[in-house]
Formats: structure tokens, sequence, C-alpha cells
């Protein structure tokens, strides 16, 4: 594919941010988002019926002339099937019974459950030839987890390798499960978890005086376990003092006790909103080029599923710069007098300080 996956994913997440509120029927999200996902992200010819079938149709049982919304053919081979829900649909397994019925008949190995934002994607683990009743990958294209662009990558058209798309779905799902166990760790331990650490440090009876004296020090001990790893990029990216989201000036240490603490409480959010480590230094290189134009208390951010803004005024029509961090290649978003936005691709946080010009300029447009 000439285009990098990356930059499709990253424009199919703004076409999906910018036209959702006006999908109102399943098939217009089959037409507006998941029909560009086959084609300009997995590359496959949606107008090919021998590589992309609508409507794919196999008698199940009892079930007969049942349709399933896609089928992806490769090597004249059913391989993936597709089932679609309309845009912000909530995605459950209830919602999978027709790619239950079709994977076996059908002989494919990979099934996808999607509302054109999200997608789910199944395969057989636990039992031959009969689909998981948990995906092996989650993906959701405007907040889109940057480990998750090579996974995609293997599904695409022209690297297509079936054996290394299974072999790899067993470890992807259970280092999602383990990531989510240990996050909820981190915020609520169980007293599994509790004794399992308090028998590493402490040598006497799990009394349960000492349950409720361990089961706050091993959440205090998690925060500080993310603050210790945060301190040392933050002092390396922002030197001794930073300047926090309230305005005031804090140490890095600090600042990284507060982002570590964000870090913990983001596992349990549910506007699916996580504001990354690299969002903030990138917030605080940015507030520091645009303080040499106006007041600290004057730069603002916003996060939002597919970008971090930084605005003036916290006004949306003030934009100053806009964080691209949700794919493999990061891009730094910077707009002219007209508010028109062209983002620039960067490998390092470093990068920033080449725009700081532009940066203060468009300050300017609004002041």
């Amino acid at each position: 594919m000439s285009v990098d996956i990356s930059e499709r994913l990253a424009s199919l997440a703004g076409k999906i941010e910018q036209q959702r509120s006006s999908i109102e029927t399943e098939e217009a999200t089959k037409n507006a988002f998941v029909m560009p996902f086959i084609s300009l992200v997995l590359g496959y010819d949606v107008f090919n019926p021998n590589e992309v079938v609508p409507e794919f149709t196999a008698d199940v049982g009892t079930k007969k002339g049942e349709k399933i919304d896609y089928a992806i053919v490769k090597d004249d081979e059913v391989q993936i099937l597709i089932e679609c829900k309309h845009i912000g649909a909530p995605l459950n397994i209830k919602h999978a019974s027709q790619l239950f019925r079709y994977f076996a008949v059908a002989n494919a190995r990979i099934a996808v459950l999607t509302n054109g934002d999200e997608y789910q994607f199944f395969t057989d683990l636990d039992a031959p030839n009969r689909m998981d009743e948990k995906p092996f990958l989650v993906v959701q294209i405007t907040d889109l987890d940057a480990a998750h662009v090579p996974e995609l990558r293997k599904l695409t058209k022209d690297v297509f390798d079936l054996d290394s798309i299974i072999s790899a779905a067993e470890e992807l799902k259970y280092v999602g499960e383990l990531k989510r166990v240990l996050a909820a760790q981190f915020v609520s331990p169980d007293v599994e978890w509790v004794k399992f650490l308090t028998g590493r440090v402490y040598e006497g009876a799990f009394t349960q005086k000492v349950r409720d004296q361990f089961t706050a020090l091993v959440s205090k001990a998690a925060k500080q376990f993310l603050n210790d790893r945060i301190n040392d990029r933050l002092k390396a990216a922002l030197g001794g003092q930073v300047v926090a989201p309230d305005n005031t000036t804090v140490s890095s240490s600090e600042a990284s006790e507060h982002v570590a603490e964000a870090s913990v409480e983001a596992a349990d959010r549910k506007d699916g909103i996580d504001t990354t480590l690299e969002e903030i230094e990138a917030f605080q290189i940015v507030r520091a080029i645009a303080c040499s134009e106006v007041a600290p208390s004057r730069i603002a951010q916003r996060d939002n599923k597919s970008y971090f803004g930084i605005l003036l005024d916290d006004n949306n029509r003030r934009p100053i710069a806009r964080l691209w961090f949700n794919t493999s290649q990061k891009y730094i978003g910077l707009f002219d007098a007209e508010k028109n936005e062209t983002r620039e691709p960067i490998e390092t946080l470093d990068e920033i300080y080449k725009f700081a010009d532009r940066i203060r300029e468009t300050v300017h447009y609004y002041d």
C-alpha cells in the first residue's frame, strides 16, 4: 500500500469524528465507515465480488437465506466475515449470533463485529471451528492504540497470512486480558492480589489487621511505582519545574505524581479518553512556546478520543495546535489564519520546537 496504514487510519478517524452525528442507519454506517475501512485500510477492492462479497449468504441448518454483511475472500477462500451495527451502538456477544452460525459453515477463521468505529476481532482459539466468545483484539479507530497498528497490518490484502494472524491471536487475547486485570488491581486491589504481594515482603500471618494495612500500602505503592517511572521522563523533557493544569508551578516529581494518579484513574474512566504522558509533555512544550506571547493561564488543554487539543482561552474556535498521537506516526496539527489545519509528522517531542514560530503566529491570529 503506497500510503502507510497509520495515515489511512488517521484519515478514517477524522472522517468518523466529522460525520458520525449525521449517520442515522446501519446501512449508512456501512457505506460511510466500514467500506472505507475494508478498502482504504485493509486494501481490498469492495467493488470486486471475488474479493469482497456483500450480503454474503450461506444456509445454516434451519436458517435459510440468512445474510452476513461482508465476506472477504483471499486465495479463493472466505477468510474474514464482518457483521455491522449502527455507529455508536454498543457491541456485545449477543450481537454476534450470525457470526457464530456462519463461522464454521463458511470455514472462515476470522470474524469481525463492528459499529464502524469499534472493531472486535474473533477466531477459534478455544475450540476448533467454533468462534470464541471473547475477541482476541478490540480496536477503536478514533482512539487507536499504536500497538494495534501492526496487528491490523497483518490483515491487509498485501501481507495477509492466516497462520501468522492465528499465532498472534492467542498472545493478543491474553495480553489484553492481563492488562485489564492489572489496571483493575491498580485501581482497587483485591484480597488475593494484596495477599500475594504481602507474602513477598512480610513474613507474618496474613491476619485481618495485616490485610487492612497492606491493602492501603499496595494501593499507595502502585501509585508511587507509576510516579517513579514517569518522573525521569518528565525531568528529561521539561527540566526541574513544569506548569500544572491549574496554572501553578510545580516540581517535576509533583507533576509526575499527578500524571500517575490520572493514569490509574483512567483505567476506570467511562468516556474512553485516556490522556497519555506524551500528550502532557507535548502540551507543556507548546505552552512554554506560546507563553512568550500570552499569559500561561490562557493556554488550555482539551483531550478528545482522536486528538489532544491545545486552545487559547479554552475556546474550540481558537485552536493553537492539535496532537495526533494515537498512531505509530505522530503528528502535530498547526493552524493558519483561516484555521486550516496542517499535520506535520514528528518522531520525538523535541521536534515540536521546530514549529515555535508557527505556534506563536497562531496565537497572534486570535489576539
